[in-house]
Order: structure tokens, then sequence, then C-alpha cells
């Protein structure tokens, strides 16, 4: 069993007892500390900058999974911004459009008719939310550091180094060093700042944030403030009023200069007289609990802040940072990957992305953005946290976000767990999968109010409180992005072959959206077994007839809606033979399964879309939702020869025409490659991923800032070195001739293996396999197939 395994059961307890404990948490973080090490011996790696941040994309982050910070690294008037997980505008509403299972069975006989038009108008007034908006995702506030400097400072550096997870501004003032430390540690939940000069300094520390905040107050022992968020009338979002409430909270735990208390009506701190070592701990709560989906009033959220600080207060300074450092490590450290000598390491970060940006091949930039990737997922998605990763992480520095950094569920959120298994995060997962057991619950409301079906469904979107109605308009009438959330958490059984984690939180969640799909699914003209709408996101088709004029994005069975439902049924019958139960269901969804549409090729020869050969609105579409069961799925591949080429002209299509022009659509398009064995190709989208969609932090932009671009493309790098679908193990299956020469160590593969290899002038040179147990497994390499008898524990493999 993976060392995560038994962390996870405990984890689940605490939530169902209705809030996660302080005192749980702690036990649940020494379990995990005491885990078997899975640590490689590796160089650390950092990102690193000769200058302050000047914009909020440009600042390094920290995070624990709930807490989260981006440091500017400045040295006059220092900016931590902070977030916390839950702080989310808004409330706990029923979104269902209450008409829709009524005028459902007129929507779907316009549609079969091919009358869109009228579709489009049912639809937009019987299926669309009410209201059809979620609010934003907010920050928690931020943390402000002045420092009275009289001389400008020299040898500035900031950087933050991805083992250790900690981030430092280095710098001298007249010959003196200064040194900043931040980190945010998951044992005791609090941020870190520590702060070093050789000379005494004046320095002053506040909390604050810009709204809803209805006390500040500064004490001997410990600084806040309470805030209520108080969301404005605006009829699409849901109601107006006083909603989530919250606080945050520092607490000085040495100082070796005077510390005055120091509150105004716009921040709460200290100021520090003559110091030369001052170490601070700031965290932040809600009384948001996920067990409801909802904020609990019986909560306090500055108690638990209290808590938390008392809690982290009582440890040294010392022993915080070792505690975070090997917790860290213990995650971080179990994949080592490297291209070869990075001969540009002393480069700073931006000027690297610069020369890479101008045609320059820099194998461990590629190196660093893979290992940033699953950095970031590890400080968005893990316990202390109880929320998935949002489509910007956990970092946010706006009360109104991009897309309300919400939970994007036609491909967004689904992407931000592609490299979680493969990287060997496992733990990453559960948050998601806690998620989801929740979700189910207005899942099922929605499932019977919206489609008179049983089961659970979400539609396109949803947010902390949630919501599964179908929000924005039509184009958010997805029911099946449902059935899609599921595949992460099937995802996590076949990497770990963890039947008891199958049985109690993935299966039920799996079982409940194959009721919705065969309750939901009904008789096409042609006979199949159709769903009815379906949309794929988030493209368009010009109606037959209408000289180009008319659009639809209503139709039948689009091709992703197939291949999902495929992915769910094989899921599904896979679950339930290893857990030897529901046969009749099972049969059920045996024979469902034989009268879905087939997948086709379209005239162009390229993957249809659509249930016709229509004509896309945008052949340059971001989304290539009918690619799904290329990657992440494994409907196309050799296996199909007809399938696998229709892929490879689709994606050359949609490039053609300007697709793969996001982050995150760009770092699909590597994922497609890998699958299709396209080394060079693969290759040359990575260079295209960092060159057109990496800010200077090595952030992916949508535009703007989108956190799904870093993990599609961290999950594409690693799916060019090993994939593990087909039953197989395949090793180097896209190796560009630009990467000749590497390895890839602690990197997971579906079974329960890790997979230790080296590489040199494109051949491999070792290979070890370390199974959770005994198997017998094909490995695929090259145009070798190999089966071997693996015993548990490490095993060395001769091609």
């Amino acid at each position: 069993m993976h060392p995560v395994n038994a962390a996870w059961y405990l984890l689940k307890f605490t939530i169902a007892c209705g809030k996660l404990h302080l005192s749980m948490r702690r036990f649940f973080f020494l379990l995990l500390i005491a885990t078997p090490s899975l640590s490689i011996a590796q160089k650390d790696l950092q990102l690193w900058y000769t200058a302050p941040a000047q914009k909020w994309t440009d600042a390094m982050p920290i995070g624990n999974g709930r807490i989260g910070g981006m440091i500017f690294g400045r040295y006059d008037h220092e900016r931590i911004q902070l977030n916390e997980e839950s702080i989310w505008a808004g409330s706990k509403i029923n979104n269902n459009n209450k008409q829709s299972a009524t005028h459902l069975p007129e929507i779907q006989k316009a549609i079969f008719d091919g009358d869109y038009k009228k579709a489009l108008e049912l639809s937009s007034a019987y299926m669309v939310g009410t209201p059809p908006r979620v609010r934003s995702y907010q920050p928690l506030g931020n943390l402000f550091i002045n420092y009275a400097w009289k001389s400008a400072p020299q040898q500035y550096k900031r950087s933050l180094t991805l083992n250790t997870g900690i981030a430092n501004t280095t710098y001298t003032i007249d010959g003196k060093k200064v040194k900043q430390e931040v980190f945010v540690s998951a044992p005791q939940d609090v941020m870190v700042v520590k702060i070093l000069s050789e000379i005494p300094v004046d320095i002053s520390v506040a909390i604050s944030r810009e709204q809803d905040i209805d006390v500040y107050k500064s004490e001997k022992d410990i600084a806040y403030y309470n805030g209520q968020i108080n969301d404005e009338e605006d009829s699409l979002s849901g109601p107006a009023g006083k909603h989530m409430r919250f606080s945050a909270a520092m607490k000085i735990i040495e100082a070796d200069g005077k510390a005055i208390p120091v509150q105004t009506d716009t921040s709460a701190g200290y100021n520090i007289q003559q110091a030369k070592k001052i170490v601070l701990i700031v965290t932040g709560a809600s009384n948001y609990t996920i067990r409801a989906l909802d904020t609990d009033n019986t909560i306090d959220p500055l108690l638990l802040c209290k808590e938390k600080i008392n809690k982290a207060a009582a440890f040294t300074p010392v022993a915080l940072r070792q505690q975070h450092e090997k917790d860290h490590r213990s995650l971080f450290d179990r994949v080592a990957f490297n291209l070869g000598e990075d001969a540009n390491n002393s480069i700073p970060t931006n000027e690297r992305l610069e020369r890479v940006k101008a045609g320059a091949q820099d194998n461990g930039l590629i190196v660093l953005y893979y290992q940033f990737g699953r950095y970031l997922l590890m400080g968005s998605s893990r316990s202390p946290g109880v929320l998935p990763a949002n489509l910007q992480g956990i970092w946010n520095d706006m009360y109104k976000a991009p897309w309300n950094a919400d939970f994007h569920t036609n491909i967004n959120l689904q992407m931000n767990y592609w490299p979680a298994e493969s990287g060997n995060l496992p733990e990453t997962v559960l948050p998601l999968a806690n998620f989801m057991q929740q979700i189910i619950v207005p899942g099922s409301i929605t499932a019977k109010e919206m489609y008179n079906a049983g089961g659970w469904t979400l539609h396109h979107l949803t947010d902390a409180y949630g919501r599964t109605g179908v929000a924005d308009g039509v184009w958010g009438i997805s029911p099946m992005a449902g059935p899609w959330m599921t595949f992460p958490l099937y995802r996590h059984y076949e990497f770990t072959k963890d039947s008891a984690y199958l049985r109690s939180v993935a299966y039920p969640v799996i079982k409940g959206s194959v009721e919705f799909v065969l309750d939901f699914l009904v008789k096409s003209p042609e006979g199949y077994l159709v769903t009815n709408p379906s949309h794929s996101p988030e493209n368009a088709f010009f109606v037959p007839g209408t000289n180009r004029i008319e659009q639809s994005q209503l139709s039948y069975a689009s091709t992703i809606d197939v291949e999902i439902m495929h992915g769910l049924f094989n899921n599904f019958i896979s679950s339930a033979t290893v857990l030897n139960t529901d046969a009749v269901l099972v049969e059920k969804v045996r024979a469902a399964q034989k009268q879905l549409p087939p997948i086709r090729v379209a005239a162009n020869g390229t993957i249809q879309e659509w249930i016709k050969d229509f004509e896309e609105v945008e052949p340059g579409h971001r989304h290539m939702s009918h690619l799904l069961g290329l990657y992440p799925l494994n409907l196309i591949s050799l296996q199909t020869p007809e399938l696998f080429a229709a892929a490879q002209k689709t994606i050359e299509r949609r490039l053609a025409n300007g697709g793969g022009h996001t982050g995150w659509s760009k770092a699909w398009i590597i994922n497609f490659y890998a699958r299709l064995l396209n080394a060079e190709e693969a290759g040359r989208q990575v260079q295209s991923l960092l060159q057109k969609s990496t800010l200077p932090s090595l952030l992916s932009t949508h535009p703007p800032f989108q956190i799904d671009g870093n993990f599609g493309g961290a999950a594409g790098i690693a799916e060019m070195l090993l994939q593990s679908q087909n039953n197989e193990i395949h090793i180097l299956p896209a190796l560009p001739a630009a990467w000749s020469a590497g390895s890839m160590k602690g990197i997971r593969a579906r079974g329960g293996y890790t997979v230790n290899m080296d590489w040199k002038n494109g051949m491999l040179t070792t290979l070890t396999i370390t199974a959770d147990s005994a198997a017998v497994c094909k490995l695929r390499y090259k145009d070798k197939l190999k089966e071997v008898s693996l015993k548990k524990g490490n095993n060395t493999i001769v091609f």
C-alpha cells in the first residue's frame, strides 16, 4: 500500500466528523512525516532573480494547500500577498433551473429535428441557472514589511528553492548582509517570516485587507483582523449581503529589538526598533466547512487562527523550519529529473526564459518548469487544505478574479491533476476526491431537478459552495462534466491499486455518475443511445442550410460525450469487477455501451467533433475536446490506426488555424503529441509553451495567469518520458533529439510501479522498476515488447 493511503482514511474520518479539528490535523501531519522516506538525492532547484517583483505575477508563490503567499521580495516596502483556500464571495444556493425537467423533452425534440434556433431559445429560458453566475475566490489580505534603510541595497537576489519550499530575499546594506526567509509550514499550518540583518534596523510589519474588515487589533501577543465578505447586489450572481466570515492573525515569536503594537483603521501590526533578528508567524481562517459546502456560524475564524499560532509558537524558529523542510522534501524529492548538465544555472530565471523566447534550447529550464509544476500542485492541493486547486491554484490577489478563479470542470480542474499520479504526488488528489464526495449531494439534486434522473452531475463550473446548475449561458450546458470529473478519482486507484480507497471513496462517486448517465441517455433518430442536449466545449458549428449565418453550440452526442461515456463505463466495469459488486448494473452498463454512437472520422480526415460532420465556427478553437479519447483517455491509440491518424490531422488542423493559443490548450497539445509518439513535435510544443504562454515567474498565462498550463505542461513532459496504458509501461515513448541525455527517477506508472531510468545519446542505459507488489508486467521500449515478472521492491530491467 502506498504510504498516503493510511493518511487518507484518517483525513476522511476527520472530515466526516464535521470539521478538520486542529488536533486531528496535527496527527495527520505526524503520520505523513512518519511514513517511509521516498526522497531521491538531487541538487536543489531554484528560481532566482536580480530585482524585486514589480507585478503580482512576477512574485514567488509559496503554499501548504491551505495558506498561500506571493513574495514580492521588495527591500523597502515588502509585500507578501496572502491567500486562504476557502475565502470565497457568495453563498450556498440551489441555482438549478426548476423548469428544466419539464421542458427537457421539448428541447431534445428540437435538437433531434435540427431546429437549433428553437433549442437555443428553450434552453436559454429553461436550462440556464437561476442565477447563472458564481462569485469569485478572494484574497485573504497582505502582509507588509517596511524597512527603514538609509542606503541603497547591493548584491540583490530573490529566489525560490523548489526542494525546500523556501523563498529568500538577500542583499547587502553598506556591506552588511540582510536576509528575508519565508515559507508556509504544512505541519504547523502557518506562514513563517524570518528577517536577519547584520546591522540593527527599524521595521514595521502589518497585516491588512482592502475591504470587508470589521476590526483591526494589535495586542502584545497577537495582531489580527476580523472581517465578513459583503456581497454587492448582482442579480446574476446570487443574493447580496454579508456572508463568509474570516480572520487573519500574526505573532512575533522572536525579536531582539523592541516591538510596539500599532493598529490603524486599515492595518494591525508592530513597529520594531533596532532589531537584527525577527521571526513572525501568520495564518488565516474562515467559517467555511467542507462537509456542508457552506459557512457555519458556530465556527470562530479568529479562534482557529489563535489555536494555530499558539501551537506553532511553542516551537523554536529552527524547529519550525526543520519540520517544514522535512515535510516538504518528503513529497518534492520523490522525483529527480535532469536533461544533462544545466549550463545556464548561473543565469537568472527570467533571462533564461527570454533566451528561450528568442529561440534558444534550455533543457535545464524544461526540468525547472516540470518540477515547478509539481511544486505548485503541492502548494495548492494537499492537507491541511481541504479544497482542490482552483483556476489559479491557491494564489489570487483580485476580489473579482479572472473567471472568478473558480473550479472549471470542462477541462481545467481535470488538467490540474494530470501530473499528480505520474509525478508521485498522490496526496494532492485527496482534496479533490473529498470535494467530489461532497459535491454529489447538490449534484444529485441537479440530476433530479434538471433531468429527472438518478445519480448526480454538475456542469462546466462550480465553486466552494458546490453550485451544480448550469452557469453563464447555453455553453454551460455540459452535464457530462460530472462524469468527466470521476476520471482523476479512478486514476488514483490505477496508480496505487488501493482497493480500500476504491471501495469507500472513488466507487460511490463513479457509480452515482453511471446512474445519472443511464437515466439521461435517450434514443436518437439513428437508433443510438445518446446525450441530448450535448455540447463540445466551447465550440459551435454552422447550422446546415443557413448559409453559415446560424450557429449552434447545442447538438446531441458530441464526440466528447461519447468518449466520456466510454471512459466512465470502462472505469465502472473495472471497479465493480475488482470489488465484486453490482453485477446487474454492470450488465446494464455493458448493454448501454454497445448502443453508443461510434467515434467517426470526418470528411476532411479529422476526428469528427459532433454527431454529424458539421462545419465548426472556430477551426482553431482552443478546446480540442473531441481528442479526449487520445488523452487523457486511451480510446485512440496505435490499436485504432484510423482514429490514430485522424487525431494527428485534427491537431494539425487546429494549429494551422491558430489553435493552441492559450497556456492550458498548448499544454494539452504536448500530451496529445506524446500519445501520438511524435517526439519532435511534442518537444517543439514544450518550447512553444515556454515561449508563448509562460511568464517570467514561470507561471502559465492564458492570458492572464491560469495555473492549469503549468500542470498540463508538467504532465506532458512526464508523458513524453513514460506512459502506462494498454496494460503496458512504455519507456521513453516520445523522447526528442534535443533531450538526448538525461534521467528520470521516481516517476510513477499505473499498476503501482515507480520507475528510475537513465539514457544517453537517445538510448536507454539503465532501468529500474520498484513494484509495490509482485506482478507480471509488460514493458515496451522502442520496437521491443517484453513480459517480465516483477518481485516486490526493486527490479533491474535489461532490454
